[in-house]
């Protein structure tokens, strides 16, 4: 059976970005995603992952935790270095795979290894989000929005998006700014 219609306001992130992202507000209410497997099966289906690992309830424990680890990272200001106990859980999660190198017919490769498939998504989540922190840490950021709570990774070319979407985010700032203005 098909995965449902992903209800989310901010899809296509990193993969670890797009794990935050199952949580959101809406209409002033918190939003999850990942209440069950069918939850579950919507974000394997929206990143590719459907094929290769199943819905249920042992990989749907082992993605809560790593969204709850990566979210102590990414919400600490100075990042992972400002909290080791953060730093430990997404280890925790990390211990549970690891890449091995081969030699292809298309030359050097690397081929993800779980050692147990229930902790694959989590760990492509986590190893996901060192690679960004490898690339540009800087660049992963929280929408500015205060009632938003959604993540996504800095991709404009000065580096100096805000918001997590224009139209929605972005546009609330802009209307309080001017709401602000006509009242004074």
């Amino acid at each position: 059976m098909p995965a449902a219609h992903d209800p989310r306001p901010l899809t296509g992130e990193p993969l670890s970005l797009d794990l935050l992202n199952t949580r959101w507000v809406d209409g002033g209410r918190r939003q999850d995603l990942l209440t069950d497997p069918e939850g579950l099966a919507v974000w394997l289906t929206a990143n590719g992952l459907e094929a290769r690992f199943a819905a249920d309830a042992p990989t749907l424990r082992n993605v809560l935790a790593a969204r709850d680890a990566l979210a102590g990272l990414v919400d600490l200001p100075g990042g992972p270095a400002d909290d080791a106990t953060a730093a430990a859980r997404l280890d925790a999660v990390l211990a549970h795979g690891r890449i091995r190198v081969r030699l292809t017919s298309a030359g050097p490769g690397e081929e993800p290894e779980f050692d147990d498939p229930a902790w694959g998504p989590a760990w492509l989540a986590a190893r996901d989000y060192l690679e960004l922190l490898t690339a540009a840490p800087d660049r992963v950021r929280r929408c500015a929005h205060e009632a938003c709570v959604l993540h996504f990774y800095d991709t404009s070319r000065n580096g100096t998006r805000r918001w997590c979407s224009m139209a929605v985010c972005g546009n609330r700032a802009k209307a309080s700014r001017h709401q602000a203005r006509a009242r004074a």
